[in-house]
């Protein structure tokens, strides 16, 4: 295999063959393909793009270069969900705890932060003494005594997913659809999943703005698992504005203990749910989204759901005392209002100049090497279509001293944008995907409380 000839032939618009993946995948993981090599390989992808032989080629080689995490003797349904990457969305925080709590087995595996969007390993890490780089033995026991790990990827699982998903973050090769669609499957696929729940963005802040490519993400990923024996369902939800108020990682960590406890916003708790139904539904748990909404409102409000993210917590080192005492969290010594500087409606809340935004605070990564301040951030709390006077507060800024403060404002004013009339945001949720079915997604009716 000479690696300059396959960058050359994907150039210039060719495809690679299956051997050849194998090849290249295979050796790229072993750390015999230098990563320069690779970033002008993903580079050319990015420009021509891979055909369907090639995406699932190059999945299939990157579950082969690792293992797999054999749940097969588990008598519950094995489920996950995953997000292709927003502002402020902590569902994973939520919806793990509350599926495992349900009586479901959640082999979550996460990535860091990728792009302009948060990770969920950094949101989770941000809690003193959480460990996500369990082996494949830890988890797969955690997961037979507590039904619940909440993992990133290992030297055994997909390790060549795992260099390319950091390398495409710092090439600028990250909104690729087969690329996605790939890196995702290959991380799920390895888990021996019996069902997967897609959260596929779509708006300004989403890695494919376009709902119409959205939904061609979401039909790769089903094609993708339906071949591998997975059923995988796909919901299009909004990102044109940050999910909930919380945008930096421990902040989301915060209000993520707060949606567990009943008090998260409607907004995180409209699309979670909405996700958790529909894995209840694909494993069996529940047989209409009106009995899966009444089941996680129940392991809400009885305290089932706060009571098993605290026994993941502690099974992995964790420090649980952070769920009645939030001030146990890393947090940034200097915060500030800003407030609007005219009165008129909220026109745009921009989740990418937000999470880029995260990022010059120092809450995420600009080269592979950057370590995260936890602690920095922005609490948003005002919505496209709202009215607000001048002088409101429409958010706050979490930093680090006194330069971030300032660099927090400049982010909001372009960010925050007050305009004349009240606009009409995305709706939440608005598609379901499946192997069949491409419909409008309708909210359960659920029976008066």
């Amino acid at each position: 295999m000479i690696v300059p000839r396959l960058i050359e032939r994907k150039r210039d618009g060719k495809r690679l063959e299956d051997a050849e993946w194998r090849e290249l995948v295979q050796a790229y993981a072993a750390g015999d393909v230098p990563d320069y090599q690779m970033s002008a390989l993903l580079m050319a992808i990015f420009f021509r793009g891979l055909d369907s032989g090639e995406m699932n080629a190059l999945t299939d080689s990157m579950i082969a270069s690792g293992e797999r995490l054999d749940l097969s003797h588990l008598p519950v349904p094995r489920l996950d969900k995953h997000s292709t990457g927003g502002v402020g969305d902590k569902v994973s925080l939520i919806i793990a705890p509350l599926i495992a709590s349900l009586g479901a087995a959640v082999p979550m595996m996460s990535g860091r932060g990728l792009g302009h969007t948060g990770g969920t390993l950094d949101k989770l890490e941000s809690i003193p003494g959480f460990r996500t780089d369990l082996s494949l033995d830890s988890a797969r026991r955690q997961i037979d005594l507590i039904g619940c790990a909440m993992i990133g990827q290992t030297a055994e699982i997909a390790p060549a997913d795992g260099k390319l998903y950091a390398l495409r973050d710092a090439t600028a090769t990250v909104e690729v659809i087969p690329l996605i669609a790939a890196s995702i499957m290959s991380k799920k696929l390895a888990e021996g999943l019996t069902g997967l729940v897609l959260d596929v963005k779509r708006g300004s802040g989403a890695f494919i703005p376009d709902a119409e490519r959205g939904v061609a993400l979401a039909g790769a990923m089903i094609e993708l698992g339906a071949a591998r024996g997975c059923p995988v369902v796909a919901l299009l939800t909004a990102m044109d504005r940050p999910l909930g108020f919380a945008c930096g990682n421990a902040l989301e960590v915060r209000e993520a203990i707060d949606a567990l406890r009943g008090e998260g916003p409607p907004d995180l708790m409209h699309v979670t749910f909405a996700l958790g139904a529909e894995m209840l539904m694909l494993g069996g748990n529940a047989s209409t989204a009106e009995d899966a909404w009444e089941s996680m409102l129940s392991a809400i409000t009885s305290g089932r759901a706060i009571e098993k993210f605290a026994e993941i917590i502690e099974a992995q080192g964790g420090d649980p005392r952070i769920l009645d005492d939030q001030s146990r969290l890393p947090s940034a010594p200097h915060t500030a209002w800003f407030e609007a500087a005219s009165s008129g409606f909220v026109a745009e809340v921009s989740p990418r100049a937000v999470g880029y935004g995260i990022i010059s605070l120092g809450g995420g990564r600009r080269t592979m090497e950057d370590t995260v301040d936890a602690g920095v951030g922005f609490i948003i709390a005002c919505k496209p279509g709202e009215r607000v006077s001048a002088g409101d507060r429409l958010a706050t800024i979490h930093a680090r001293d006194a330069d971030g403060i300032e660099k927090g404002r400049r982010v909001l004013v372009e960010a925050i944008v007050i305009g004349d009339g009240p606009v009409e945001p995305l709706d939440l949720v608005s598609r379901r995907i499946t192997g069949t079915e491409n419909a409008v997604w309708n909210r359960p009716n659920l029976r008066p409380r």
